[in-house]
């Protein structure tokens, strides 16, 4: 029996699209049946406290993609509920240092200094003294970096006037003295004891200014001499003879005094601890006078005492002065 091309067409149409359908069906059951991949990578479910970014590998919080359900939930809760941060610390304008040797604000607790220069008498001193040379050596302690207290030793050495030399030439060799002395030479000295503040009112990195005071003890001395010869044996060369000079007449004069002035410091870095330092002071210190003994006529004794004699009353005067000291502190 023949088939007619038409109804074959039909079937063949049909049955393609039987089979299409039957196998769209058959991936459809498939894709739903078989289990998702797991990723590598954990999301954890957003919560308003945390979000864990879909990058962040599981091992760097603690868990793997293996764990079970609870060590998930236990992960989770770790992140999510953090425990709270202490506040970001603040810091002044200036950090602390305070320890054994340093005060809070950086600056070392305790100071030291020492010096030397000229000293220069000034008012009635200058008619007897002529400038000499001073040191000067001490310490004290910082409380901050401008306000400190030093306790110093003062040395102050003087010549004498020429004037004055000529004047106790005539005294030593006059009167009822007769010295017979071809001529007189002579140094003063006062050395001190003081303790005063200190305040530093400009500091930059190497340039720094100050003023500085004092009050303490002050000891006065005058010596005149007169050149002599001496002769000195020794055991194995013999004796020789020397010239030198010998002291013929010594004053002594203890007061208080005060002193006041100003310096500066220089520093060679701005790390630096060493300074160097220049200042200029004025001193004074308050002798108590002794009478003048004049001896023309050997008639005035002030005293009333066969021993009492007093050549240089200068030496118990009131005595003003400015030393000019250079040197270093750290």
């Amino acid at each position: 029996m023949q088939i007619s091309p038409r109804p074959l067409q039909i079937f063949t149409r049909v049955a393609a699209v039987a089979v299409f359908a039957g196998a769209s069906t058959l991936g459809l059951q498939a894709q739903q049946a078989a289990p998702a991949a797991q990723s590598i990578f954990y999301v954890a479910p957003q919560t308003t406290q945390s979000l864990i970014a879909a990058n962040d590998e599981p091992s760097a919080i603690g868990y793997s993609t293996s764990a079970g359900a609870e060590e998930t939930a236990d992960a989770v809760g770790y992140i999510a509920n953090p425990s709270p941060q202490p506040p970001p610390r603040r810091y002044g304008r200036r950090p602390v240092y305070a320890d054994s040797s340093h005060n809070a604000d950086g600056s070392s607790k305790y100071t030291f200094f020492g010096g030397a220069g000229v000293t220069i008498p000034t008012g009635g001193t200058h008619a007897y003294y002529s400038p000499n040379y001073d040191f000067q050596v001490g310490g004290g302690r910082n409380f901050n970096k401008k306000i400190a207290a030093v306790l110093e030793f003062d040395w102050h050495a003087f010549g004498i006037q020429t004037s004055t030399l000529n004047n106790l030439l005539t005294i030593y060799n006059g009167g009822n003295v007769q010295a017979g002395l071809a001529q007189v030479g002579g140094h003063g000295h006062i050395w001190s004891f003081t303790v005063g503040p200190q305040y530093t009112y400009y500091q930059g990195d190497k340039i720094g200014g100050y003023v500085i005071g004092g009050v303490g003890f002050y000891h006065k001395v005058t010596d005149f001499t007169t050149p002599a010869t001496g002769t000195y044996c020794d055991p194995y060369y013999g004796c020789f003879q020397y010239e030198a000079n010998q002291v013929i007449d010594s004053y002594v004069s203890n007061a208080v005094g005060v002193n006041g002035g100003l310096g500066f410091t220089y520093k060679m870095s701005r790390f630096s601890d060493l300074k160097f330092f220049g200042e200029a002071r004025y001193v004074y210190t308050a002798n108590e006078s002794r009478p003048f003994f004049v001896d023309a006529t050997g008639t005035t004794n002030p005293t009333n005492d066969a021993n009492y004699f007093n050549a240089f009353p200068q030496n118990s005067a009131k005595t003003t002065y400015i030393p000019l000291t250079f040197g270093v502190r750290f």
